[in-house]
């Protein structure tokens, strides 16, 4: 089934009232043309609470000298973390620290103390550590990376990702990413594009409700379909509701509403129908309505784990990997377990020899 959605039709589809939703839906539905929901069973590790943005819906970032904020994790602790993952059967191994963390005093001196002198040649060792040591496939997602280390990187993980939240620049003057100069879609699509040079699995999305209006919503979503249709590197879409989090600088900013999530959803479904990428939404953040979301296309939990919190969004925990099997077979779908690079991916065209013999090891014991 192919997809020509202009932006007017995704503006039609966003801006639909309450009988022509149910026509999209049943449309996308049918769309999606399989009935398996995947996840990615994994481990989420911030190795570093410090960033240089400053976005006004984040609780991740944490003040360097608040004596309970994670400068730079040691090996040894990283270690530790991966060993109880794996004993609970996780594959993905998600990294994830503030954008140039090593701009912080405190980053860089933990660094020289460990031997190094930038966070990007600290992450790469870990991402090697995970493999030699562990049946884990790392997934880093640490902001923007120039072209030199983004290829350095693909040495070392299965896949990676960063949201592009929105195309628009004019986000930027908001709240949300007014102290984020990491937030500049310029600079976050200049990631995006080097990666799909480079041949990375990536996984990036939108964020709904920080002050997008339909056109720039619109916009994003073309604009990620246009890089996937030069390099076929976006291997899913995240489409994430903003949540209110007390004590962040927008804990009382509105929420999106549940049918612009949907119409959202649907748009999204059928804008990259002819393609096999795929639509996710995070369960966490949708617990009461999740369900909705698999009828209106999206056909990916994600990454969920059952040994560690979702760090951005500490209030929102996940589901249970029974409760999220429960949630899926009520919804007369099949839950299927994934790895973090899908399928179409894994070959010697996008991934490196010593990721591409880490999954065949996984593969075997399957």
């Amino acid at each position: 089934m192919t997809s020509n959605l202009t932006k007017d039709d995704i503006l039609k589809i966003l801006n639909a009232s309450d009988s022509e939703i149910i026509t999209y839906m049943a449309k996308a539905a049918k769309y999606r043309g399989h009935h398996h929901i995947t996840y990615s069973k994994n481990v989420f590790i911030p190795l570093t609470e410090i960033c240089r943005n400053d976005c006004g819906y984040c609780n991740f970032k944490k003040d360097p000298n608040d004596p309970n904020t994670v400068i730079l994790k040691t090996k040894e602790e990283v270690l530790a973390e991966l060993k109880e993952a794996e004993e609970y059967g996780c594959k993905e191994a998600l990294f994830t620290f503030g954008e140039d963390a090593d701009e912080e005093e405190a980053v860089r001196l933990r660094l020289k103390e460990y031997g190094y002198d930038k966070m990007i040649d600290y992450v790469i060792d870990i991402c090697q550590m995970t493999l030699d040591e562990t049946s884990l496939l790392p997934h880093t997602n640490g902001g923007n990376y120039s072209y030199d280390d983004l290829k350095r990187l693909k040495e070392v993980n299965a896949s990676m990702g960063l949201m592009l939240e929105n195309s628009s620049s004019r986000l930027m003057e908001l709240p949300a990413h007014n102290k984020s100069p990491g937030k500049d879609p310029k600079i976050r699509l200049e990631t995006l594009e080097n990666a799909g040079k480079l041949k990375i699995p990536y996984t990036t999305g939108i964020l709904i409700g920080i002050g997008e209006t339909h056109e720039e919503i619109a916009e994003s979503l073309l604009t990620i379909k246009d890089l996937y249709d030069k390099y076929g590197h976006i291997q899913e879409v995240i489409i994430q509701n903003f949540t209110p989090i007390p004590g962040i600088e927008m804990e009382n900013w509105p929420e999106p509403s549940f049918l612009d999530m949907v119409r959202t959803v649907i748009a999204g479904t059928l804008l990259f129908g002819d393609t096999d990428i795929s639509i996710q939404v995070p369960p966490n953040l949708n617990r009461d309505t999740a369900q909705i979301f698999l009828l209106c296309g999206a056909d990916d939990w994600g990454g969920v784990s059952p040994v560690s919190p979702d760090y951005i969004n500490i209030t929102s925990p996940w589901p249970g990997i029974k409760e999220l099997e429960k949630l899926t077979r009520d919804a007369k779908f099949e839950l299927n377990e994934r790895l973090c690079v899908y399928e179409k991916y894994i070959n010697r065209e996008w991934l490196s020899d010593i990721v591409l013999e880490k999954i065949s090891n996984l593969s075997k014991r399957r």
